[in-house]
């Protein structure tokens, strides 16, 4: 049987159109912060400090958080070319990026200046500016200055994501192999380049994989994979990077791979693999202050990342003084390094409630110019 109809001829009168004009469609929300990602930084951060502090080599196996730093770096930048311009997006990163570093050098820099240091090669200070190479400084201050290997890879990465996303959208995994590629020549030296190209080539090789894995997790190309062949995959590499540093001991004969180029390369790729295509649905919230540290360690990563040796130096020379007072040297076990990782985090709270604001500068600054 027909439906009613309207119309002449139907004895229903017809319904006026409605001269409203169709209400406009409300703009979709923007997509609120990965607490999975977040979740991940932060444990990543914390694994930092605790390697710095005791050395333990059988962390950079248990959670190597560089290369899980890394591909959620990658991810980030992704994310941000999809949005902006290319131009835009690199400023706006270095702007993040240098304005706590800068912060950081006027202290570091003035700080060997007092202790007697005398560049030998004054045009070197450039890097202080912009961490193109590693920034020089003194036998002293190899402590502060070690980890700035980071900011330097980090900087490359930013510079050239354009081309790398092109190349990976293009080529994934002949772009993968040939990372690979750069790592295996890192761990056998065959370039015999200049000591900062060859060390920038093997960060390359060690985390442009994990780079490019955030690439992955961002356009959906990762999820996108069958759950058992990213698992085979994860468990080829993690196996393959496990083999390769029982079989290459670091001259003292540990497994830290930070020593391990290649095993480093396969085990981060294979880790962080398997880390951000089977990432939970959902992340409980953290009882207690756990989620807020949550937050202040994502929004103050950088500063964390480069004032925590400054902390740990800090918290020597602080266990030095307390050596002197014959109460607490005889009372308190001043020579264990936990008491230095208790000393750690309070110098390191001091240091990002004192300079960390130069991260809300810098992102500020962003927001206000659209980077």
């Amino acid at each position: 049987m027909a439906g009613p109809r309207s119309g002449p001829g139907s004895g229903t009168p017809p319904v006026p159109p409605d001269p409203r004009p169709a209400p406009a469609p409300s703009p979709p929300k923007p997509a609120g912060r990965d607490r999975w990602l977040d979740l991940l930084r932060a444990v990543a951060l914390v694994r930092v400090v605790v390697y710095h502090t005791f050395g333990w080599a059988w962390l950079t196996v248990l959670f190597p958080s560089l290369g899980v730093m890394f591909a959620l770096a990658g991810s980030l930048m992704a994310r941000s070319l999809g949005d902006r311009s290319a131009w835009s997006v690199i400023r706006g990163r270095m702007r993040r990026l240098l304005i706590p570093f800068w912060v950081f050098a006027v202290v570091a820099v003035g700080w060997m200046l007092e202790r007697g240091w005398h560049p030998a090669e004054p045009w070197r200070l450039v890097l202080w500016v912009v961490p193109l190479g590693d920034p020089p400084g003194s036998a002293w201050g190899e402590q502060l200055t070690g980890p700035l290997w980071y900011i330097r890879a980090y900087l490359w990465f930013v510079l050239l994501s354009p081309v790398l996303l092109w190349a990976w959208r293009r080529a994934p995994l002949p772009l993968l192999g040939g990372f690979l590629g750069l790592a295996a020549c890192a761990q056998y030296e065959v370039w015999g380049l200049p000591e900062p190209v060859s060390a920038a080539l093997s960060d390359f090789g060690i985390f442009g994989a994990c780079w490019l894995l955030g690439f992955a997790h961002r356009d959906g190309s990762l999820d996108a994979v069958r759950g058992r062949t990213v698992l085979v995959g994860a468990g080829v590499l993690l196996g393959a990077g496990g083999w390769y540093a029982v079989t290459h001991r670091v001259p003292d004969g540990g497994y830290d791979l930070g020593g391990i180029p290649l095993a480093q390369a396969l085990w981060s790729l294979g880790f962080v693999l398997a880390l951000m295509r089977f990432r939970p649905r959902g992340v409980p919230s953290l009882r207690g202050g756990g989620e807020r540290l949550v937050r202040v360690l994502n929004r103050r990563a950088v500063t964390v990342y480069l004032w925590h040796e400054v902390a740990l130096v800090g918290g020597v020379l602080l266990l030095d003084r307390l050596w002197q007072v014959d109460v607490l040297a005889e009372h308190l076990p001043l020579g264990s390094q936990w008491v230095l990782f208790a000393l750690v985090w309070p110098l390191l709270a001091v240091a990002v409630l004192g300079v960390g604001r130069a991260e809300d500068v810098a992102s500020r600054s962003g927001r206000r110019k659209g980077a």
